[in-house]
């Protein structure tokens, strides 16, 4: 199949159905990109290609670096979109004959002037500097190259023991990993999924998605992330804790892709309250959600005392975030917290098949409504996680926290 991105291969844009609707996108996305979107002729993501020899002093690539940039081509696993296959076909056709020397299409020829349009709009581009830019996009695309295309390569930066992240079918999955403990968050753990989160908001997926590994989705904080800190360093933690909290729900505020929650089991604390920031959440029906803040002598986080009222109403809210009531995944949906719940058994294949299906959705579209839904919000929302963040801060400090979380631990101690 990727055979069909050599470009001298036809004379329409491969892999692109030759309909009028589609050939006006292609034309307008390629016009928009070759026009626009670079600062020069031409720049492209330079990756380290060890397949490749280029040789010469100015590093040029050489006829024979070109001929396995064509080859490798077809190797491409995955279709890498219209936008690259126009920008393969104009390099190719500039590092071969040079300056487009074709009469230009008639506006009704939609395919033609789309190719057209990419090829002229890299004027007198030298034939090297083409064959080198043709080159560095192959390497960018093949499998072993650098991280901004290959999902492999993400998964390798942003995974960790207690993390997993991968990225396929269009889908970025940041997977909690620490069954054994209900998928309890560290203080390491917040600053991967942050990492996760940076390097999903810039790969080539259109989704992301946040779940659990075993039965639940995530238990809350780890407590033992209040333990063994000396007593004169109680407040300088309680300080970097609540700036380290601020940033990790400012990362969730501000991802600008779809972010949808797959919460396949029981959620607790702040994997709960999150969840108002994310734009989908499916559920199985045997998760619960529960928030026992002032059991613990802390306070809401993650926006919640903000999105939960508004949400579910003041009472509904409080109930859950005063009194710490657990809600079943239908009282999460009727509440409106939760936005589909699924037979367990079931639950991974229905929502998955759904997530398939959405991951193949104009990427830019989704953004855009994402940002349209969202953007009147985040300046209050940014506010308002600074003063929870804040609040924390010196809850975390005060005696009926303090105490609450120690006759927690030594509850647990004694299972």
């Amino acid at each position: 199949m990727m055979s069909r991105l050599l470009p001298a291969v036809s004379g329409r844009v491969p892999g692109v159905p030759p309909t009028p609707a589609m050939a006006r996108v292609v034309g307008l996305l390629a016009h928009r990109w070759f026009s626009g979107a670079f600062r020069g002729p031409l720049q492209v993501i330079r990756c380290p290609a060890p397949q490749l020899h280029v040789s010469g002093p100015a590093m040029a690539a050489s006829q024979e670096d070109f001929a396995k940039a064509m080859n490798q081509v077809k190797l491409l696993k995955e279709d890498p979109g219209n936008e690259v296959k126009l920008k393969l076909y104009a390099l190719y056709k500039q590092a071969t004959e040079g300056p487009c020397n074709a009469p230009k299409p008639g506006m009704l020829d939609f395919i033609l002037k789309a190719k057209w349009d990419a090829w002229n709009a890299l004027g007198n581009l030298p034939k090297e500097t083409a064959r080198q830019n043709y080159v560095d996009l192959v390497s960018s695309l093949s499998a072993s190259s650098c991280s901004q295309v290959t999902p492999a390569a993400d998964k390798k930066q942003a995974e960790s023991d207690s993390l997993v992240v991968t990225s396929e079918d269009g889908i970025t999955t940041i997977r909690l990993n620490r069954p054994a403990k209900k998928n309890a968050l560290t203080t390491q753990m917040y600053r991967d999924i942050m990492r996760a989160l940076e390097a999903a908001s810039e790969d080539s997926s259109r989704i992301t998605v946040l779940t659990g590994s075993g039965d639940y989705y995530c238990s809350g904080n780890d407590l033992s992330n209040f333990k063994d800190i000396p007593p004169d360093k109680v407040e300088e933690r309680a300080q970097s804790s609540a700036v380290l909290l601020r940033d990790f729900v400012d990362c969730f505020i501000d991802f600008p892709k779809p972010l949808i929650a797959v919460v396949n089991g029981p959620a607790v604390g702040i994997s709960v309250t999150l969840l108002g920031l994310f734009d989908v959440v499916y559920a199985s029906d045997r998760a619960t959600f529960h928030t026992p803040f002032s059991h613990l002598g802390q306070s809401p986080e993650g926006c919640s005392s903000y999105i939960f009222p508004k949400m579910m109403g003041p009472s509904k809210a409080a109930e859950m975030l005063i009194f710490g009531k657990k809600l079943t995944a239908r009282e999460a949906l009727a509440q409106g917290l939760v936005t589909a719940v699924f037979p367990d058994d079931t639950f991974q294949k229905e929502v998955w098949a759904r997530l398939k299906a959405y991951a193949k959705l104009p990427p830019n579209a989704m953004r855009i409504a994402k940002r349209l839904m969202r953007h009147q919000e985040k300046e209050k929302l940014h506010a308002v996680n600074a003063e929870e963040s804040r609040v924390l801060a010196e809850r975390w400090v005060s005696d009926e926290c303090i105490t609450a979380i120690v006759a927690f631990l030594s509850k647990k101690a004694k299972l």
